[in-house]
């Protein structure tokens, strides 16, 4: 079965939450052509499918996939901090970003979460 296949036969919960992250992330694509920052979010959120789907086919459905989100989205992060006096949050722009790092952050901590379980021996996901 494929990642998608794998990711929609679980709960609602999580194929809800799957796509408000791919609706966020792919946000970016709006403000693409006039915004750096927003072409940085692509780049991590396209690393962080290649890369999940390699973990994928290399240890199945486990909780290692998290450390797709952590290798793509940790550098984007800390570069949106960075730049974070050049954003106008009451903008459209600034809006979408603030949207965008709250919810990076909390998957990142169910990513790093479900990492550290899976390298003490709990790789089971579902």
């Amino acid at each position: 079965m494929g990642l998608m296949k794998e990711i929609f036969a679980g709960p609602p919960w999580l194929v809800t939450w799957v796509c408000w992250l791919m609706i966020v992330n792919m946000g970016s694509i709006a403000f693409v052509k006039e915004r750096i920052e927003a072409r940085w979010v692509l780049a991590g959120f396209m690393a962080a499918a290649i890369i999940m789907t390699l973990l994928f086919e290399t240890t199945g459905f486990t909780r290692l996939l998290g450390l797709a989100h952590i290798v793509g989205w940790t550098p984007v992060l800390v570069y949106l901090w960075t730049r974070r006096t050049s954003i106008d949050l009451a903008a459209p722009f600034g809006k979408w970003v603030l949207i965008l790092v709250f919810t990076n952050i909390t998957s990142l901590v169910v990513d790093f979460i479900d990492v550290i379980r899976y390298v003490l021996g709990d790789g089971a996901l579902g």
